[in-house]
């Protein structure tokens, strides 16, 4: 039980005083209360959950090599992640159009732009496809699922293809090119 004493320090002196009952607070029932409410914001409250994002890879089913998802050339972002912090996208297929480079400051707004022509042509959604090379970093990673994921692009799944053999011919000569790979 907790006390809490006020009596005075009792000093010898002249007069005889009638002696005073000593002031007593029991202050258990302040203690319970806090452990009270302690335990029920303990047990109220809920904790942060960790986000994560899904993605979509590439299929290593060799019993079935037919199984694909068939998108149009026309709603296809193909996003390179080079060295150097860099970023290399195309529409469509590889070869037919001409990469563009530039840094994550831009990515955003091409994000935007391409989006939207998409979805003016075709009315679908674009599918953007990321390829991470050698030179990539895992925040550059990051970096791009967080452009996607605020830009509101592939609100299903990312489709990431991150296995070096799958770059086509022609996205590796443009990379040596302009040596980013």
């Amino acid at each position: 039980m907790a006390e809490l004493d006020t009596s005075s320090g009792g000093g010898k002196g002249g007069k005889i005083r009638t002696k005073k009952q000593s002031t007593r607070v029991d202050l258990t029932a302040m203690v319970d209360l806090a452990f009270l409410l302690i335990t029920f914001f303990m047990l109220t409250t809920s904790l942060s959950k960790p986000l994560a994002m899904d993605i979509a890879k590439p299929d290593k089913d060799e019993r079935n090599p037919d199984n694909k998802l068939e998108v149009k050339q026309s709603q296809t972002m193909t996003i390179l992640l080079v060295k150097g912090n860099r970023v290399v996208w195309y529409m469509g297929e590889a070869g037919k159009s001409q990469p563009t480079i530039e840094g994550f400051a831009g990515i955003t707004k091409s994000l935007l732009e391409n989006k939207k022509k998409v979805k003016d042509a075709t009315g679908k959604d674009i599918m953007v496809i990321v390829k991470p090379t050698d030179g990539a970093t895992y925040k550059n990673f990051v970096d791009i699922m967080d452009e996607l994921s605020i830009t509101k692009t592939n609100l299903t799944a990312p489709a990431v293809d991150d296995d070096p053999k799958n770059l086509m011919d022609s996205e590796i000569a443009f990379m040596k090119e302009n040596g980013l790979l």
